[in-house]
């Protein structure tokens, strides 16, 4: 985590933290607007680690690198998803599994109250990442990065596969060795996303799921509606209506 320290600053160098407070500004990669609730800034989002061996390292990686962020941290704790990883309510739940040729790589999911987020899954699947295409640390560490993103809030910089890649693992590419982690211009984003405090929390608490608000995020017909497909076709947004007001959304990357 940063530290922010107050000092006084030569008329020069202020000028150039106002410039940069531009630049802030400039950051444009919400997912919707959709955060969680928090009374303070940093708050701490949990990681269920429902992940095997080969995934550890990752998920270690993905937690540390947004950690950075001036707003949040991240903290690895046992997980709570049980075989079919259930969501909890108040933190984020990370899977892994040979989850069938399904034609999806890896997906977010968030259950989402008005705008605040109360609970998130990430899914990793196995059948993609144990062949010789996706079964390398860049790949791992693209996706992986790039899901949990997802659960802040975040969306993609940018999603055409062709572009030049802008070295953040929100960014879709068919090179992810320099797309393995995030970058300034995500950090920006969610300085913006959780600038302003709320007066409750949805952060914290550990319910598992019940009802209709567990859906099974491997089933794509649990999915609801699709919403958006870049043009490539290489990413997709569905949305569940589970009504007054709650919806599930789910991020899907979908493999080559």
């Amino acid at each position: 985590m940063n530290k922010t320290i107050t000092i006084a600053l030569p008329a020069v160098v202020l000028g150039a933290v106002l410039f940069m407070g531009a630049v802030v500004a400039e950051a444009s990669h919400s997912w919707g607007g959709y955060h969680w609730a928090r009374t303070a800034n940093p708050f701490t989002l949990k990681l269920g680690d429902n992940v095997s061996s080969t995934w550890d390292s990752y998920l270690g990686t993905t937690s540390s690198d947004w950690s950075v962020s001036d707003v949040l941290d991240t903290t690895i704790v046992a997980g709570n998803a049980g075989r079919n990883c259930k969501a909890t309510t108040g933190r984020a739940e990370v899977c892994n599994s040979r989850y069938g040729n399904n034609g999806w790589l890896g997906l977010a999911q968030i259950w989402i109250s008005g705008l605040h987020i109360t609970k998130g899954v990430v899914k990793l699947n196995d059948t993609y990442f144990n062949t010789a295409t996706y079964n390398t640390s860049a790949w791992r560490n693209l996706v992986m990065c790039q899901e949990v993103g997802h659960i802040f809030g975040l969306d993609h910089q940018d999603e055409n596969f062709n572009n030049a890649n802008l070295n953040t693992c929100m960014d879709y590419t068919s090179d992810p060795t320099s797309n393995q982690h995030p970058n300034q211009h995500d950090y920006d984003e969610l300085a913006l996303i959780y600038a302003h405090l709320d007066s409750t929390t949805t952060v914290g608490q550990t319910t598992a799921a019940r009802g209709a608000s567990s859906v099974d995020v491997s089933d794509r017909s649990e999915w609801g509606k699709e919403i958006h497909r870049s043009a490539d076709g290489r990413s997709s947004v569905f949305e569940r209506d589970l009504g007054n007001g709650n919806k599930v959304l789910t991020h899907v990357f979908w493999a080559n």
